[in-house]
C-alpha cells in the first residue's frame, strides 16, 4: 500500500511540473493560429512598397477594412501602422494574451524597394543589410512567443 501511495505521488508532482508547459503551448498555439489572419494583409503592404517606394500609414492607405473589422477567434484587430501590421488578440484567446499586441514589421532593403519585404516578427531582428519598418508593439511576453519572434540571444 504504500508502495502504491509513493507512485500516487510521483505521478502528482510530475503532472503538476508539466502542467505550465502545457498552458504555454496552448497560448503558442493560438498565437501562430492568429498570425495565419494577417497574410491578406502582407500584399498591400509589398505593393506599396515596390511600386511607391514608401509604407501605407493605416488600413484605409493599404486598402483595409477599419482595424476591428479584421477579426477571428483569437484576434480582435488587425491594424497597418506605417506598414507594420499590429495585431491584438482578444475575442477567445487565453487571458495571458487577451489585450495584448503581437507586430509584424516588414524587413526592407531601402535602395531597392523591388527586393521583397521580410516579415519580422515580434522583438525579432531584420537580417543581413535589411532594416525594419514601423515600431515593434510587442507587448506578449516572451515565453509565449514562437521562436521566430523572440529577440536572438547574444553570442557568447
Amino acid at each position: 500500500m504504500i508502495e502504491l501511495m509513493v507512485v500516487v505521488g510521483i505521478i502528482a508532482v510530475l503532472a503538476l511540473l508539466a502542467a505550465p508547459s502545457i498552458s504555454d503551448k496552448i497560448v503558442r498555439e493560438q498565437i501562430v493560429e492568429a498570425a495565419k489572419l494577417i497574410e491578406f494583409a502582407k500584399p498591400p503592404v509589398q505593393v506599396s512598397w515596390a511600386t511607391l517606394a514608401t509604407m501605407p500609414v493605416d488600413n484605409a492607405a493599404a486598402g483595409l477594412p477599419p482595424a476591428a473589422s479584421i477579426v477571428n477567434n483569437y484576434v480582435s484587430s488587425v491594424a497597418i501602422e506605417s506598414g507594420a501590421i499590429q495585431v491584438t488578440f482578444g475575442n477567445r484567446a487565453n487571458s495571458a494574451i487577451r489585450g495584448k499586441i503581437l507586430s509584424f514589421r516588414p524587413g526592407v532593403i531601402e535602395a531597392s524597394p523591388i527586393v521583397p519585404i521580410t516579415w519580422v516578427c515580434g522583438h525579432a531582428s531584420p537580417p543581413g543589410p535589411m532594416n525594419a519598418r514601423g515600431l515593434d508593439k510587442t507587448t506578449v511576453a516572451d515565453r509565449y512567443l514562437p521562436l521566430n519572434c523572440r529577440a536572438a540571444a547574444p553570442l557568447p
